[in-house]
């Protein structure tokens, strides 16, 4: 991977779901790592830089929520696009949630990986123009 490559942390507790993700976000050209909770993914935040979060809501150990609210609390993720994918998108009030966390997108589960692939491309590209 060259040093312009995109990193990607994609959070979720489905092994199965996070790697189809991996896949998906790998040939889309990132550098993608992998995390099976909230609190795992915020350590390798603080390790890492990532230019993009894509992470499931409803998971053990910290939440996405909690895990949005903890990234836009660092001054490194405030602009860095975060993408929530929850199973509970009638539950959720997803357009207040989106405003409060500064959530750049939500997909309800189960969803298209191409689909999502074009919204990253176009949150990521767009933070780079």
């Amino acid at each position: 991977m060259s040093e312009n490559t995109k990193k990607a942390l994609v959070v979720d507790d489905n092994v199965a779901l996070a790697r189809v993700i991996q896949f998906a976000l790998d040939g889309a050209g990132f550098d993608t790592q992998t995390a099976p909770n909230g609190r795992q993914a915020f350590e390798l935040a603080s390790e890492t830089q990532f230019d993009l979060v894509v992470t499931d809501q409803q998971m053990p150990e910290m939440t996405g929520l909690e895990l949005c609210r903890k990234l836009r609390a660092q001054s490194n993720y405030a602009d860095c696009p975060i993408i929530l994918l929850t199973a509970k998108g009638l539950e959720l009030e997803l357009p207040q949630l989106q405003k409060e966390l500064g959530i750049d997108a939500t997909f309800p589960k189960p969803f298209s990986p191409s689909a999502l692939v074009k919204t990253v491309n176009e949150l990521t590209s767009a933070a780079v123009s």
